[in-house]
Formats: structure tokens, sequence, C-alpha cells
């Protein structure tokens, strides 16, 4: 039974509108709200972003859904009709452009940040891929991550999705564990009757064209495809994803076998009708959704150690290999345009592509594999979490230093005095 005095007003402020068939970081905000509601919540979501034709039905659940403008005080008129008490910030970016404005006309509010995943990381990793073609060089110390560090230091509790991510904040940025919450995917429940292995054929891969990381992975399978398509003259490449730009439709060509099909209405049919799923991810960060769609889906996945981060339980990229006891599938080394480093992909597609009992055993395991992720996911116990941090959010606060201190603006008196004193001598 609900108890009425804690039920709470909760604003979520989106950096998009979430689109749960379209990202991962789309089901993970609709599987939040659909938390909150669930327990009775009042829930308003509001974004400063344009309108999509492939956003959840939030109304639907009756959630009120607002628009609202940037660098206007118009926001802080809002807050006044919403009254939250706790205020769920969609990413670093958000944070920074309304936290402010929350802390000022609600000060007694509970700011969540969700990061989705670690932005700053993913750009890091970026860059050195970019750089010397592999992501453990990244540098951790820059801008970005100081920026994203910071909102997580200003936030009262920051989600985290990623047990590597958790680790790297912990250890590395020494954020408190008392601000973080790891909130892994919801991994969703197994297709019901997925296509058998005689019933797949092809190869599949699906990601919204808009993240860069996927991006680099279409462009990996393209450079791969002639030795691959050498090997398997008569297996296809099929490539789903959102917002396809015209450089990617551009590299569709059914003479080679190799498809892009853009986006896919029904993401599970596409996956399940596949044989095996390729993911040659060289740099991101968080969890990749398409991973644990693939095995609810009975899809063995090759992809590298980076792209299983976060999902392995105490992953360890130095121990990892494609004969990983626990990954249905392989984990292959990043690809380049080395033939050393594209035979393992070929290699690992033979073995699972033509040999029914090692495809059928890959899917035992993503199956165990995606059982014990799910008794991770707990979103009630997520939410009592918050009701219970609200009731004694001042002495959570009080025990945060760093917290106060990012949030004491008379750090800033100097920088505000000087320019006063400047503008005052121009006059």
């Amino acid at each position: 039974m609900l108890v009425l005095d804690k039920l709470l007003n909760i604003l979520v402020i989106g950096y998009v509108w979430p689109e749960p068939n379209s990202s991962a970081a789309g089901k993970n905000m609709l599987s939040l709200i659909r938390s909150f509601v669930a327990k009775g919540h009042t829930v308003t979501f509001v974004t400063a972003a344009t309108d999509s034709v492939h956003k959840a039905d939030l109304t639907a659940l009756g959630v009120n859904c607002e628009t609202v403008a940037l660098n206007c005080s118009s926001f802080n008129q809002q807050l006044l009709q919403f009254a939250p008490q706790v205020v769920v910030f969609d990413r670093y970016m958000t944070q920074e452009q309304f936290a402010w404005r929350v802390k000022e006309t609600c000060p007694d509010a509970l700011h969540i940040l969700n990061t989705e995943d670690l932005h700053s990381l993913r750009h890091a990793r970026f860059e050195a891929v970019k750089r010397e073609n592999d992501a453990t060089k990244a540098h951790l110390n820059t801008a970005l991550a100081q920026r994203e560090i910071g909102a997580i230091l200003r936030s009262d509790i920051t989600l985290v999705i990623s047990s590597a991510e958790y680790q790297l904040l912990t250890h590395v940025y020494r954020v408190p564990e008392s601000q973080l919450y790891y909130f892994p995917l919801d991994a969703g429940k197994p297709l019901e009757r997925p296509p058998s292995f005689e019933e797949r054929q092809d190869l599949v891969t699906i990601g919204n064209f808009r993240h860069a990381p996927n991006w680099d992975a279409v462009l990996q399978l393209k450079a791969m495809w002639p030795a691959i398509r050498k090997a398997f003259p008569s297996v296809k490449m099929k490539v789903y994803g959102a917002y396809p730009p015209k450089k990617a439709t551009q590299l569709h060509n059914p003479k080679q076998g190799f498809y892009v099909e853009g986006w896919a209405e029904d993401a599970d049919n596409v996956i399940a009708q596949a044989r095996l799923l390729l993911a040659p991810i060289r740099f991101g960060a968080g969890i990749k959704g398409k991973l644990l769609d693939a095995m609810r889906c009975n899809t063995p996945t090759l992809t590298t150690d980076l792209g299983a981060e976060g999902l392995l339980p105490s992953f360890d990229p130095n121990e990892s290999d494609e004969h990983n006891p626990l990954w249905g599938g392989a984990l292959l080394p990043t690809p380049c345009e080395k033939d050393s480093q594209i035979q393992p992909w070929i290699n690992a597609i033979a073995a699972l592509y033509h040999h029914q009992d090692q495809w059928q055993a890959a899917v035992e395991k993503g199956q165990a594999l995606l059982s014990s992720y799910q008794k991770d996911v707990q979103p009630s116990a997520f939410i009592n979490h918050v009701e219970n941090l609200h009731q004694r959010l001042a002495a959570h606060r009080d025990s945060l230093f760093f917290h106060g201190l990012l949030w004491q603006q008379s750090l800033n008196a100097s920088k505000y005095m000087s320019q006063w004193i400047e503008a005052k001598n121009r006059v």
C-alpha cells in the first residue's frame, strides 16, 4: 500500500525527448520515469529539445509534458508552478544549464543526475583513438571531465549505469559513494519464442547513427567487410539504426552484400532474425544496449573488450579474451586495417555461424549473463532510496564537503568584483 505523505512531485528535465526505440539512453530514461510512476509519484517531464516523431508517449503513462526555454527566467516561473521536491537532470549538460535555477527557486529539492554514460570518458577515448588508435590511452584529466565531475559533485545523487564507470568515479575521481547509485540498464524480458538456428541468417548491427561510437563501428564493419565477404560469399551484413545520415546511406551496396537499412520498426525482430550481431566498438562509455537486446533475442554477439565493458561481472580488460566463459559470443581485438586484426573476427564468425552446437553454447552463455544482470536491476529499491534521501536531505548534504564547496558562490566573488570594476571604469 502506498503511503500518501511520501508521494513526491518529481520534475525530469530531459536533454532530449526519450526515444526508447532509438537508443539505450531513451530506454533508460523511460525505465526511470516508469519506476517513479509505478510508486504513485507525480511526474512532470520538460525539455528544451525540439519535438520528435520517435518519442515515447509519456502522457499515456500519466506524465505531464511541457517545453521549457534555455537561458530564460521563464523557467523559474515554471518551477514555482511545478513545486518539485525531486529534480532529475538528464546528463551533465542539463545540470549545468538548469540546476542553479532549481537551487535558487526550490532550495530543498533533491537533485538527481542521470549520467546515461560518462560523456567525458567517451570523448577522451574518441580522442585517443584518433590520436593513437588505442582507447586505453585516453587522458582522463580533461576540461570536459572537470565539468562532468563537477556536475556529479554538485548533485545530491548520481545514477551510474556501468559498474566500470562506478569504479572509475570512486577510485580515480574520488567521488564519495554516498553520492552515487548503481542503476544499470533495464535488460527487459527475453523473447518468448526466438527463432531457431536454422530459421536465422545473415549478420546484423544496430545503433543510433547520431551516437559517434555507433557510426565508427559501422565504418569498421565497412572496412572489414571485403575480407568477411570473401570468406562468406553468401552472407549479408545488415545495418540498422535511427537517423542515418547521407554518408551512411551511401554505404548501402547490395551487390557486395552490405545493406544499410536505417530505422527498424521492430528492433527485436531484426536482431532475432540474424544469426550473429557484430559490434566492433573502438571507443565509448556506459553499457551498450544493443548487446543486452541481442542476449534477449538469443543472438550471439561478436564485440570488443570495450564493447562488453560494464556487462561482465568483475570485468577486467586485461584478462578477457575471445574464450571468456561468461560471454555469449566472442570478445575480439579492436579491428583495424591489418589482416591480423580482422582474421579473429572471421574465425569467430565461422565458428558460430556454421556450427549450431557452438552457436547454441554461446546463446546459453548469453542467457546466463542476462539472468545475472537482471538480478541487479532493482528500480523499486532505488525509488525507496530517493524517498528516504529526500527525508534526510539536509543531513546528507552536510556530509558532502565538496558538494557545498562547489555551490559556494563566494568563491567567484573576486572574479565578479574584478569584472564589475572593469565595467564601471568604462563608464
